[in-house]
């Protein structure tokens, strides 16, 4: 029998992770436990998650009916009841905001898969929600074709990601990890390519994933690597063409020259004119060779303090001299 108390104090506990860590600022986020007699548990609105008491949660009923708690419940627990309903055997369920993954969302970018074994044997696939209204009951639908698909981890579209398990703090874990896999995404492109594994050893990992009894739709499918748009990423950051260049066979548009122009590959880059008025580059009163130094502000302004220092100190030399007579 689970203690309501002690689920209360697990709630704080996870509030105040995911505020540390980041993956929410202010109010955000919300999360919420199922309770045995048809009831939840949940955070309230309006109150920071790293700052959470036990008196603060609110309990719910199946529909979101407030019988319970001081402060207001969540204004999205219907995002939560939808997945309570949907699958039976999930007990909790965190949303946040972690910036990594968030950042895929609001580019509206599928995370791509077959890249570490950690999420591939505990996330699996990470679909992407279509956007809505937060709080609304359409809002919380868009996510229902992704549990039935077997997803425990879900990326909203320009919102955040929501996380659902057995236990809060396996859903909890499910968002550190992925936003720990989308910041090592990001800092991998930056580096250079990201390399997939092998198909033979993805779906070594999912038999393994199958043994500890996790499912994955993609053993029934038979298609280990392919998920919608997730090459996406691995191409690019953008699908869509710059306004004034034409698209690749691939629909990028880089590397195709500005349209209705001829190409410019494989032509040396042009030089820039020269201009009107040559500056030198003066250093210690001396200009610098043509071939050593070109104009430049600084030059310019180099060459002026060095023409005003001469001058002055050849005024000065003549006043020296003359009261010397």
């Amino acid at each position: 029998m689970m203690n309501e108390w002690d689920v209360k104090r697990e709630i704080c506990e996870i509030g105040r992770r995911i505020y540390e860590r980041g993956f929410v600022a202010a109010n955000d986020g919300n999360i919420s436990v199922r309770m045995p007699g048809g009831h939840y548990l949940c955070t309230p609105t309006g109150v920071s998650k790293g700052f959470l008491k036990p008196s603060d949660i609110a309990i719910v009923d199946d529909s979101g009916r407030q019988i319970g708690g001081d402060k207001p419940r969540t204004s999205e627990i219907l995002l939560h009841l939808e997945i309570f309903h949907e699958v039976e055997w999930v007990n909790a369920v965190v949303h946040a905001h972690p910036p990594h993954a968030t950042a895929f969302a609001v580019a509206g970018i599928d995370v791509p898969g077959c890249i570490l074994p950690e999420v591939e044997i505990f996330i699996g696939q990470v679909p992407l929600a279509d956007y809505d209204t937060p709080g609304s009951k359409d809002f919380a639908q868009t996510i229902l074709p992704h549990l039935r698909n077997k997803a425990n981890t879900i990326l909203l579209a320009n919102h955040g990601a929501v996380a659902c398990d057995k236990t809060l703090e396996q859903a909890y874990f499910h968002l550190e990890t992925l936003d720990m896999y989308c910041r090592i995404l990001l800092l991998s492109k930056e580096v250079g390519n990201i390399q997939q594994l092998p198909e033979q050893k993805v779906r070594e990992l999912l038999d393994l994933k199958q043994k500890m009894g996790i499912e994955d739709p993609r053993l029934a499918e038979g298609d280990t690597c392919t998920l919608s748009g997730s090459d996406e990423f691995l191409r690019g950051f953008s699908t869509r063409a710059i306004p004034q260049h034409t698209a690749d066979a691939n629909g990028h548009g880089r590397g195709s020259g500005i349209a209705g122009q001829p190409s410019q590959n494989g032509q040396p880059q042009p030089l820039p004119a020269a201009p009107a008025q040559r500056y030198p580059a003066v250093v210690a009163g001396r200009e610098i060779p043509a071939a050593l130094g070109s104009s430049s502000t600084t030059a310019q302004r180099r060459a002026m303090n060095d023409e005003v220092e001469r001058l002055v100190q050849l005024i000065t030399d003549q006043i020296i001299s003359g009261a010397a007579r």
